[in-house]
């Protein structure tokens, strides 16, 4: 058995193996951290071999008007999708040994001409270091303590009101000495460009559950109590406010908190339900898709909650890679890190949404992921970069670097800022010098690689149309892929946004 504390332990150990380059500043620079592990069962044995492929850190997004038609900008560099991008590389290195008759451990052939699938005993676990983004963040806070923000209530009990609309999120008046690491509510509504999810806070009294009978000696998930008061809550001075606040007093004379949710930065996809904004509980509605804030601008990435959820659909392995693969690519396993997180809001999140789509092609299936979390926190998470912060270090802010490392031989570490190379000059912007190795046009190039090395007798039907030139040519070419995606899009997620076709004409 793979317990969640052994994969946590594999990435952090490959985290801190890397160059310095990228890396948060300690005590003052935070960031996310995601992998992508090879699990491979060895026959008549029980002995599991673990080896993590792809690693990525990031929390930034760019914004839509950034977005380049090109392919040469990284839109979204938060951690999971610099993982799995990243295992991307890793893939396409490894067919290539594959169709050149090389020795390779991950696929083998199929009876279907051109195809592909994973070796016998061969599967893929993710890890994440926080609850994605998006759906699976908004999930609600155990005490006081763990917020990372003040409790919020409305301000229509209080002097200068918002009109009477009264869905303005108000901090309430903690004792000096408790709010000095708690964030300023101002400071996450205006850092839009920053993941304002449930990652930002990690401070949190955890009771132990599990997802499945396999893994109950070493899962552990946040329960959601309806009213939690711990003695460091019930000490807090909060002033009473009215019958609309949202603290009362019982009998004994203790404040008792209303739940109150951790809050995500994503935002409702035009078209659909929006937010309620309502104190507490009712602030976001779930279930629903959200796209990633920018920059101080919309964007057009959707929440890693919503990606995930889609991967356990489509596969990771993405439209290109499915020319060569009988069968799409599934995380067997989806492993958390320490942080505030809940058995129920992930299972929605990642999987119930898209439990009831039917009706695919062959190679595709509803696949969820076993869902289990580490007590193992990662380093560079906010909470121990609070912790030791020092004074004249300036603020606690999120790195604006993302890592990448992939099990490759040639360039395995990839370090962008602003969705290009780090530490390019303006001058360099639209040069080969400055592209990321995991944007769409590298990523495209390694694939045209890899059908150059296939033997012409050898290549998958949906690549022998001479017309495919552009990386849409392509992409629309792999049917059976575009097709599951058409049943997942009609039956789950019908207001996913479409690309635009102007920025996928690139060759």
């Amino acid at each position: 058995m793979v317990t969640a504390d052994e994969i946590a332990k594999l990435c952090y150990e490959r985290f801190n193996e890397l160059p310095r380059r990228g890396k948060p500043e300690p005590g003052r620079e935070w960031t996310l951290l995601a992998a992508v592990l090879k699990i491979t069962r060895c026959a008549n044995s029980d002995s599991v071999e673990k080896e993590v492929v792809s690693l990525g850190t990031g929390t930034k997004c760019i914004g839509q008007t950034a977005m380049s038609p090109n392919g040469d900008v990284l839109n979204d560099s938060h951690a999971e999708v610099i993982a799995r991008r990243g295992c991307i590389r890793y893939l396409i290195q490894e067919l290539q040994r594959a169709v050149s008759g090389g020795d390779n451990c991950v696929f083998c052939q199929t009876d279907e001409p051109g195809k592909w699938r994973l070796q016998p005993g061969v599967s893929f676990f993710f890890f994440t270091s926080h609850t994605p983004c998006g759906d699976a963040s908004i999930i609600p806070m155990t005490d006081s303590l763990s917020q990372p923000c003040a409790p919020v209530t409305s301000v229509r009990s209080h002097k200068g009101s918002d009109g009477g609309r009264g869905l303005k999120r108000k901090a309430e008046e903690f004792s000096e000495e408790q709010n000095t690491k708690l964030c300023r509510l101002e400071e996450q509504e205006t850092k839009l460009e920053d993941r304002q999810d449930s990652n930002t806070s990690q401070s949190v009294s955890m009771a132990l559950t599990s997802f499945t009978s396999e893994a109950q000696s070493q899962c552990h998930f946040t329960k959601t109590p309806v009213e939690t008061v711990s003695q460091a809550s019930a000490e807090l001075k909060i002033k009473t406010r009215g019958p609309s606040d949202l603290n009362h007093i019982d009998s004994a004379g203790l404040n008792l908190q209303v739940p109150d949710i951790h809050r995500t930065g994503a935002k409702c996809v035009p078209g659909g339900p929006a937010d309620p904004l309502h104190p507490g509980v009712g602030y976001h509605s779930t279930g629903v898709l959200r796209v990633k804030p920018g920059r101080g601008e919309p964007t057009l990435s959707l929440s890693c909650s919503d990606k995930l959820a889609r991967w356990g659909v489509l596969g990771f392995q993405g439209a290109l890679l499915s020319h060569y693969l009988q069968e799409a690519l599934y995380f067997s396993t989806v492993v958390v890190g320490k942080c505030p997180c809940s058995q129920e809001v992930m299972q929605r999140a990642l999987v119930t949404r898209c439990s009831h789509v039917s009706d695919l092609p062959a190679g595709f299936t509803v696949c969820p992921p076993v869902l289990l979390q580490s007590s193992l926190e990662f380093q560079f998470s906010q909470a121990p970069t609070e912790l030791r912060h020092q004074a004249g270090q300036g603020r606690v802010s999120p790195c604006g670097a993302a890592i990448s490392w992939c099990n490759v031989t040639e360039q395995p570490l990839d370090v962008t800022a602003n969705g290009y190379k780090h530490g390019v000059t303006k001058k360099a912007l639209g040069t080969a010098k400055a592209r990321s190795l995991l944007c769409k046009l590298e990523l495209f190039h390694s694939f045209q690689s890899l059908v150059s090395a296939t033997d012409p007798s050898a290549l998958p039907d949906s690549l022998r149309r001479m017309e495919l030139q552009t990386y849409w040519d392509y992409k629309q070419a792999s049917q059976s892929y575009q097709q599951a995606w058409q049943q997942l899009r009609s039956q789950a997620f019908p207001r996913w946004p479409r690309s635009e076709r102007n920025l996928l004409l690139f060759h």
